[in-house]
């Protein structure tokens, strides 16, 4: 059975909260301004460094944020001024309030009306809405990002280079960003794309598969390999190690064929519970971890809306 959103999102932040003194920070310089900070099972923050203070790309989940700061204090004394939510997931905003507590609001001289004190949450509008349903189930109000954005993208000079936030409609979820650095040539995709991983489409707060493909491909269209596809644009993905433009292809390529074979069995009048029987992901299950089922059924739903 599919998992609703509100139930995953909870399911995902319980496991990255559930000890966190046992989870393991790593903080990885990836290239330019940007570093990867590293958290096992609790997923990754991308972490941009300057002189203007620190931007990170999510915040894991709750009772990490201190832990969070000392680790990046390795390498620098500057205060968190941004944190960037790539979705309303738990196990990346879970942290959030805490978080922004210990950072600093940097973006103007003085707080715009309805900012609050601390470091500056920003997120697209449905991440805020998604949120805010939170807040009667305890998500801390603090927690909820208030600087949002509904355009297609939205840009942020720091530390001497333009930062992009781009929503990409429809994938995951219906809020998703990806996260352009552009001096430093750095994608953070949040959990678009987890390499070993089959993604989670949400399907019931407006993910498909469809645009889980343009997503993907809009990454690869960003991203610039150097020789014989090692190195060039580097890919930080929601969790799990870090990438390039090559590990995007063969996780986009996955889905595609799934996408095709499920497709190919409905047009043959097979339902849902006998294009689970035929294993569309046979061949990918010793390659990638999670629900292929559920994977399945997102698929197919996401196809069956669409006719």
């Amino acid at each position: 059975m599919r998992l609703s959103y509100i139930a995953w999102v909870a399911c995902m932040g319980a496991a990255a909260h559930a000890q966190p003194a046992d989870i393991e920070l790593d903080l990885l310089h990836v290239q330019g301004n940007v570093h990867m900070l590293h958290g096992g099972d609790a997923g990754n923050i991308a972490v941009q460094i300057g002189s203007d203070g620190v931007m990170l790309v999510n915040a894991m989940g709750g009772g990490l944020a201190e832990r969070i700061v000392e680790t990046i204090s390795q390498v620098t004394s500057a205060p968190v001024r941004y944190i960037i939510n790539t979705s309303a997931d738990l196990h990346h905003t879970g942290g959030n309030a805490e978080l922004s507590a210990l950072g600093e609001f940097g973006a103007t001289p003085a707080l715009a009306p309805g900012e609050l004190a601390g470091a500056t949450l920003v997120a697209h509008e449905n991440v805020m809405l998604r949120l805010f349903e939170l807040e009667s189930s305890g998500f801390p109000p603090e927690g909820v990002p208030r600087t949002v954005y509904f355009l297609p993208f939205k840009d942020i000079f720091f530390n001497d280079e333009p930062v992009f936030i781009i929503h990409e409609p429809n994938a995951h979820s219906d809020g998703d960003s990806i996260v352009l650095f552009r001096k430093s040539d750095t994608i953070a995709v949040g959990d678009l794309f987890v390499p070993g991983r089959y993604p989670i489409i949400d399907v019931e707060r407006g993910g498909s598969v469809q645009g889980l493909l343009r997503a993907l491909n809009h990454v690869l269209d960003l991203a610039v390999p150097e020789h014989l596809q090692d190195g060039g644009t580097r890919i930080i993905p929601g969790s799990g190690r870090l990438c390039n433009e090559a590990d995007v292809v063969e996780y986009r390529n996955m889905v595609a064929v799934v996408r095709d074979r499920v497709r190919d069995l409905m047009a043959k009048g097979m339902d849902l519970q006998d294009i689970q029987a035929a294993r569309p992901t046979r061949d990918y299950d010793t390659e990638f971890d999670g629900d292929g089922e559920a994977f399945v059924e997102s698929i197919y739903m996401s196809l069956a809306e669409a006719q």
